[in-house]
């Protein structure tokens, strides 16, 4: 299969690509620079020059392919719009694709958020892939973030003959090559206070994922994922926070604190992310797994954190 990556020389597109490969599929990579270029080269893929902002540029790309992953995002929004901004961006990008592969049958799978569901919103249960991208924020006002609103764009692409689907990715996605994730910011906070801080009791529970398992998805949900699907991109479906906390307190040798949770909001440990660690994140990934025949090989969150690669010794 002649397959189109954007966002290919990106945490998780780095990995997509090589797992594409390996399968037999041709990549074609989408780069802006000369630098993105060599790297996707260097990944095995085909390059494109281009960029996001290039929506015509898009479409004849995924005309042009057989299969169409996207994992990329407008990062350069996020100083000025926020995350909403960034995501806000998609919305043409999933149209165009749309407009591309209209009646071709041909797969888009696209990257989304284990959140979106309704982050911190109490299901009384795991969430799972049965569950849609749903309100969020201001529900009085039936607002949808923008992140929602991308999502379910790309699964009603399925009534018109695109076998669309969404990828959710855990909140943690892992390995030795994470550098900006929640995971190295937890731990460059816990570094920076002197502790490792969990909120409140810490039973909040985040979900997490290897991300050379979390490639795998995506090449599954490509082959043979069926239309207007949601996939969970997880392994380990609900750690506790004070689990994940006191891993990290472990390797770097400082106490193990809890927040409470009427300060987390206040200017203190967690900063921008206060609202976000207080939130619980169970997630069932069954229907993934039974489904895509998907099967997880790589460590877990805690057992690779006991790797050290993440506490490079100085």
């Amino acid at each position: 299969m002649r397959v189109f990556v954007t966002g290919g020389t990106g945490h998780s597109g780095s990995h997509i690509i090589p797992e594409l490969i390996t399968a037999g599929h041709e990549v074609t990579g989408l780069a802006r620079s000369e630098t993105a270029a060599a790297a996707l080269s260097a990944l095995g893929a085909k390059v494109r020059r281009g960029d996001l902002q290039d929506l015509d540029g898009l479409k004849e790309a995924a005309a042009d392919s057989d299969g169409v992953i996207h994992v990329a995002h407008r990062q350069d929004l996020l100083s000025s719009g926020g995350i909403d901004a960034v995501a806000a961006a998609e919305l043409p990008i999933m149209l165009a694709y749309g407009e591309a592969l209209a009646g071709s049958g041909k797969p888009l799978v696209a990257a989304g958020s284990i959140g979106s569901p309704g982050t911190g919103r109490d299901l009384g249960r795991p969430g799972t892939e049965d569950d849609p991208a749903l309100p969020v924020g201001d529900e009085h006002k039936g607002t949808l973030r923008a992140r929602n609103v991308v999502e379910t764009a790309v699964i009603g692409l399925a009534e018109r003959g695109v076998r669309s689907s969404v990828v959710r990715l855990a909140n943690i996605a892992h390995d030795t090559t994470d550098n900006a994730g929640f995971l190295p910011t937890l731990i460059a906070l816990a570094k920076e206070k002197g502790f490792s801080g969990y909120p409140g009791d810490g039973s909040n529970r985040w979900n997490a994922v290897h991300i050379r398992d979390a490639a795998a998805v995506f090449r599954l949900a490509l082959e043979k994922g069926p239309a207007g699907s949601y996939w969970h991109a997880v392994e380990d479906g609900g750690i506790p926070f004070r689990e994940i906390a006191e891993a990290i307190g472990s390797r770097l040798g400082v106490p193990v604190v809890s927040v409470p949770l009427d300060e987390l909001m206040l200017p203190g440990h967690f900063g921008f992310l206060a609202n976000v660690v207080r939130q619980s994140y169970p997630t069932s990934n069954l229907i993934t797994r039974r489904t895509l025949g998907w099967e997880p090989a790589q460590p877990r969150l805690l057992d690779d954190l006991d790797n050290g690669h993440y506490f490079p010794a100085t």
